[in-house]
């Protein structure tokens, strides 16, 4: 069933939410960990793949082409491999970080199941994920998947998709990817390589109404993602605000002030991800600076 409005699949939801889903649930070697509502603001780390190799690409510039054209800019291209950073993530306690593959080729995907043999149960990984293949990433290491276009299917919410999902991986292992682009002053969920607008907004009730059926959302906020040029501090402040499980913010990061920004407008409940901005990237900020603050922040609950 396609949910043709967002009205209808609210009030729907109320039945369902409000029963335990008696789906299988994946077994595993490993323990994953969970990210409680509860900490302190915490930094994500990042591997975005494409076409097998770890890159930093200006996410709206991505087409849905099987040959990405001349307008697609790319910040940077790794000599390393997505192994390599994810045992530097693992090295470093990182937790929670996401390994994004940019395109569906055999090459991405061998590259991503690299870093999740690499730091089992400490990555999650997105990237035409759907119900047929999310398990298949839990197994091979994956303590989540992250999932967009699957669920936002078509400019719409496919919430059979979403019950599958939850059916198939479970609920505690599942992230939502609601990136979003501003359209008449409000934020629009995106797909499709964030090239198509949705027709779900974010707000309080669609952020209560997905809660139920995933374990933590990631929000890119693709009109900034990749260009750093700062971030979209009113998107923190909404996601701060009203996210009712953990969530995590990307786009813009510049500087290390970027970071305490985004701790104050998130309201301390909005984690953080960046990307082209740190050196490991070809950025100018520090990696091992912002695992500092990271590690800082981390002090704070102690």
């Amino acid at each position: 069933m396609r949910v043709e409005s967002l009205s209808s699949t609210l009030s729907s939801s109320l039945i369902f939410g409000a029963k335990k889903l008696d789906g299988s649930r994946p077994s595993a070697t490993f323990r994953f960990r969970r990210v409680p509502i509860s900490c302190a603001v915490r930094f994500r780390p990042c591997i975005d793949i494409h076409k097998g190799k770890v890159k930093q690409i200006v996410g709206s510039t991505l087409s849905d082409s099987k040959e990405d054209g001349p307008a697609l800019v790319t910040n940077f291209e790794s000599d390393k491999s997505a192994g390599e950073y994810a045992k530097m993530y693992k090295e470093d306690g990182l937790t929670g970080g996401h390994v994004i593959m940019l395109g569906a080729d055999p090459l991405s995907r061998a590259a991503a199941i690299e870093a999740l043999h690499a730091y089992p149960g400490g990555l999650q990984v997105g990237g035409g994920i759907n119900s047929d293949n999310s398990l298949q990433y839990i197994e091979e290491g994956a303590s989540h998947v992250i999932v967009t276009s699957y669920v936002f299917n078509n400019g719409q919410m496919d919430l059979e998709r979403l019950k599958d999902l939850v059916r198939v991986v479970g609920k505690e292992r599942l992230v939502l990817d609601l990136s979003c682009r501003k359209r008449e002053g409000k934020y629009a969920i995106v797909t499709d390589r964030w090239q198509k607008f949705s027709d779900v907004y974010l707000d309080k009730k669609i952020l209560d109404f997905l809660a139920k059926y995933a374990d933590e959302f990631l929000v890119h906020g693709v009109d900034v993602e990749g260009k750093k040029l700062g971030i979209d501090e009113e998107l923190v402040e909404l996601l701060g605000k009203h996210s009712p499980i953990p969530v995590t913010y990307a786009g813009g990061v510049t500087v290390m002030a970027d970071l305490e920004r985004i701790k104050v407008a998130g309201l301390g409940h909005v984690d953080v991800t960046v990307g082209s901005a740190l050196d490991v990237f070809g950025g100018n900020l520090p990696y091992k600076e912002v695992v500092a603050w990271h590690t800082q922040q981390e002090a704070l609950t102690v």
